[in-house]
């Protein structure tokens, strides 16, 4: 899946056995339901992220289909292309100039961390630059 190649777009340059299994990823990612918890719409003190319906006469753990899916295997990405960015990249997360010389630019991309200020988000989207490293969350170019 590593690739040395850049396209012009920005992605990698994949084999077709890759970009296959990310086609089958997003159709995969299209059709999982949206897995929420049980009865979240009825009490203020529940969040609607998921949580195993654990009750021994709950609808949703007995499978009842009118009161949602329980998330489980099927519903997965394939193992080679599982926590890949849509380009092909692996990201890696940065917080400092210093962290990008841990970055290999022919299959890992940056995304900075939001924690880092204007200043020196700019510092390391230069630094990123000269090293030809790809920037995944780069925001607006004044």
């Amino acid at each position: 899946m590593m690739a040395e190649e850049l396209k012009s777009e920005g992605t990698l340059d994949m084999d077709p056995e890759s970009r296959r299994l990310f086609n089958v990823r997003k159709v995969q990612k299209g059709k999982k339901p949206q897995f929420k918890r049980a009865a979240y719409h009825k009490f203020k003190r529940l969040d609607s992220n998921w949580r195993r319906p654990r009750g021994t006469q709950g609808k949703q753990r007995r499978k009842y289909i009118s009161k949602g899916a329980l998330a489980q295997v099927g519903y997965g990405s394939p193992a080679a292309v599982k926590g890949l960015h849509p380009s092909g990249y692996s990201d890696v997360l940065i917080s400092s100039a210093a962290e990008l010389e841990l970055v290999d630019p022919s299959y890992e991309a940056i995304r900075i961390a939001s924690t880092v200020g204007a200043r020196k988000k700019a510092l390391i989207i230069t630094k990123a630059e000269e090293l030809g490293i790809k920037v995944l969350n780069p925001g607006r170019s004044e």
